[in-house]
């Protein structure tokens, strides 16, 4: 596969036709049309069987039951180049869907719905909020989304990574009860060895900037001379480098819980980033688990914000000592599973039950804890592959174990809700070729007509991380900081954990182009 080193942006690409946590879960596959390349196996597919040539309109049709469609949503697919240097060779294909508006007279163009990841599915995003963003928006926009290549129903990539692997907790790398790296490096370089092995030109295609490509793509099937977008988590980041690349395609542009774009710290610096985010999180966690109210629920674990801070400190410690069983037969609760249970619970409120049922289970010697579904089972190969190909290709990472040591035993000390997870040593430090292309910064150049909202508590891309992002786009860009915690902040009201003043500033903004005249606060 040709690699994009000597581009400096994404601009000098050849373009020839018309993308969990979390979460990282996939199902079923697309294909690469040509032989020779590892789009990984098909194992049903997302979309219906509508197809779009080459160059020509997407024929929509209806979507396979495994999405679980809204009411008139369409499915169909989009054929790429597999590398976009080499537009005459191999191709693959990606699922695109799109809603379109039911009031053609308030119609005012296209909005794509940008999921995050690495490894989110557009498809799937666009099913669980394309009707709410329809009546938010008043049938203003036909909504479309893109699985990004290596999800969904788009083309695969896989590591054939042994099951062990695979979990989440150890796909990210906690380290050892005694704060140690050894375990991390050895199965980091085992990981990085097998996707070299079994990934393939596919797999060295699962990069940002390719994301940005196709999406340029689908903009050109679609005929829209320019399109909206609203993004989530790193999907932020693609918005953001589509945005620069391709200015005047863009309309009104809405980034949801941005990361730090600096090209020095994507990828390596949004898991770093996760720690402080776990501070400024938990005391929301705190408050709600020494609540009196919790009392009646069963569910209060200490009398006072603080208490609950030691407990949870103190409960991941015996458990580092002593790790339990649990429901799942051969999984035990661990300090470092626990840990992660916490880090996935302060993502939303609606899970403050669960983690504080699992605290209460873990307490009890008599319980037998039963893990949260994210932890319960192995990641599909698929999924794997997207979660560490695309981070792993867009930068080089440090490749020092020693310096990778040091900072661990340090985060453990500064951060200890986190335990020097989001430091520690991954597979992109034995990456082989390291990263496909040069990072591309961020700047001001471009139309102003970017609208940023961003919690003041976001456990994954905390509020100082999507200032640096403020901060790269200059005028381009408006902030909106909400007063409230969790990851994902644009039409969350409906679940009684939102903000509804946030959501009418983006509503006004993406309906009639009316933008704050300076950063805000709700």
């Amino acid at each position: 596969m040709t690699t994009h080193r000597a581009r400096t942006s994404l601009a000098a690409s050849f373009l020839s036709v018309a993308a969990l946590a979390a979460s990282g879960l996939v199902a079923g596959g697309g294909s690469a049309s040509a032989a020779g390349t590892t789009p990984g196996a098909r194992a049903g597919s997302a979309i219906g069987p509508a197809a779009a040539s080459a160059g020509g309109a997407l024929r929509w049709g209806d979507c396979a039951a495994s999405v679980k469609a809204a009411d008139g949503q369409r499915c169909a697919t989009l054929s790429v180049p597999l590398d976009h240097a080499d537009p005459a060779g191999p191709r693959i294909d990606l699922a695109v869907s799109r809603l379109p508006s039911t009031r053609p007279e308030a119609r005012r163009g296209t909005l794509f719905v940008i999921p995050g990841g690495p490894g989110g599915s557009g498809v799937q995003r666009l099913a669980q909020k394309g009707a709410a963003l329809a009546e938010e928006t008043g049938g203003a926009y036909d909504l479309v989304a893109l699985d990004p290549r290596g999800v969904g129903g788009s083309a695969k990539a896989r590591c054939g990574l042994a099951e062990e692997d695979r979990w989440m907790v150890t796909l990210r790398s906690w380290p050892a009860a005694d704060g140690s790296i050894g375990s991390n490096v050895e199965r980091a370089r085992r990981i990085a060895d097998a996707c070299a092995r079994n990934g393939g030109a596919m797999l060295r295609s699962l990069t940002t900037a390719n994301q940005v490509r196709d999406m340029e793509l689908l903009r050109q099937a679609l005929g829209e001379k320019k399109v909206s977008a609203w993004a989530t988590s790193y999907g932020t980041y693609v918005a953001a480098r589509y945005a620069q690349e391709y200015p005047r395609r863009t309309d009104r542009w809405v980034l949801d819980s941005s990361a730090d774009p600096d090209p020095r710290r994507v990828a390596n610096g949004w898991l770093a980033d996760m720690a402080k985010g776990a501070e400024d999180r938990f005391p929301d966690f705190a408050a709600w688990a020494s609540h009196p109210d919790r009392q009646a629920e069963g569910l209060r674990l200490a009398d006072s914000p603080e208490d609950v801070r030691a407990l949870v400190l103190d409960l991941a410690a015996r458990l580092d000592r002593a790790p339990r069983p649990t429901a799942v037969p051969g999984a035990q609760l661990t300090g470092a599973s626990f840990r992660q249970a916490l880090q996935l619970a302060l993502y939303s409120d609606a899970a403050f039950p669960g983690f504080a049922r699992l605290v209460g289970q873990a307490l009890d010697p008599k319980a037998v804890p039963a893990l949260p579904p994210e932890l319960s089972g192995a990641m599909p190969d698929e999924a794997a592959a997207i979660t560490v190909g695309v981070i792993c290709n867009d930068v080089d990472w440090p490749r020092s174990v020693p310096a990778y040591a040091r900072a661990v035993a340090a985060d453990r000390a500064r951060y200890p809700l986190t335990g020097g997870m989001p430091v520690n040593i991954t597979p992109c430090a034995f990456w082989k070729g390291g990263a496909v292309e040069k990072p591309v910064r961020l700047t001001d150049d471009g139309p102003s007509n970017i609208l940023m909202i961003q919690n003041l508590r976001d456990p994954a891309n905390p509020h100082s991380s999507g200032l640096k992002m403020r901060k790269a786009l200059g005028d381009r860009a408006r902030l909106v900081s909400v007063d409230r915690g969790g990851h994902g902040v644009y039409l969350l009201a409906a679940g009684g954990t939102g903000n509804a003043c946030g959501d009418r500033t983006v509503t006004r903004f993406l309906t009639t182009g009316e933008r704050p005249a300076s950063d805000v606060r709700c």
